[in-house]
């Protein structure tokens, strides 16, 4: 559907909005890779599918690399479910196959099923301190927080913990109703290089994306976090 015929006044507004507005706003700028990143992280948390499909060439022409893309699509299972994380994967699939891109992606995993544990519980000490080397026997969903969502996930190359910690960040913000978790997460990023300035610009650039209450609750947790 051509939008621009149907909806010219609707397309005229959000085009200028996000292309001179929230690109170009002083002191809120990314550089392209960066915030493609966080705008496709944080569509797969509000479940943007339909603006996904359209982004995700975009980006990829900007420059993203399709392991970056891959890495930030697997590492949402974490957060979103696998049921909401689904169709995101097959967009992507879909979207890399009709580009010639060959699937599977070179291998980024560095833990086997003996080691998972471990070094999950050495990526959540490096973000959140030595106090999670003992986290993980707190109760089977802890221990399956270190084996799984940070050994299987979070030790993958293609992503670096900075930026592991930057989508993370953008799914727990755009879905909403992850406060807690969104503070704890804006101090990880913190943890890792990702200050309060830089979250800032990655919630303005995603702005138009996830809506104006969703992006003030996340810096209300950007400041709650910075204290």
């Amino acid at each position: 559907m051509d939008y621009n015929k149907t909806d010219p006044e609707f397309v005229e507004r959000v085009t200028h909005f996000i292309s001179e507005e929230v690109k170009k706003e002083p002191g809120q700028e990314l550089d392209d890779s960066t915030r493609y990143l966080a705008v496709l992280a944080a569509l797969a948390g509000c479940q943007g599918t339909g603006v996904y499909e359209e982004l995700l060439p975009i980006a990829l022409d900007a420059g993203l690399s399709p392991v970056a893309v891959k890495e930030m699509v697997y590492q949402s299972v974490d957060y979103l479910g696998l049921g909401r994380m689904w169709p995101f994967l097959r967009i992507t699939n879909e979207i890399m196959e009709r580009r010639g891109i060959a699937l599977p992606l070179e291998s980024q995993a560095v833990t086997n099923m003996e080691d998972r544990l471990e070094k999950g519980i050495q990526a959540q000490a490096e973000i959140f301190g030595d106090r999670m080397k003992e986290a993980w026997k707190a109760g089977h969903i802890n221990r399956w927080l270190a084996d799984n969502c940070f050994g299987d996930y979070y030790t993958r190359t293609g992503l670096t913990l900075a930026q592991r910690e930057m989508i993370t960040f953008c799914f727990l913000a755009a879905q909403g109703g992850c406060e807690p978790q969104l503070t704890s997460h804006a101090r990880g990023n913190m943890n890792v290089g990702n200050d309060r300035d830089f979250l800032m610009k990655v919630v303005s650039q995603c702005l138009p994306y996830i809506g104006y209450p969703r992006s003030l609750n996340a810096i209300a947790c950007i400041n709650k976090a910075a204290e």
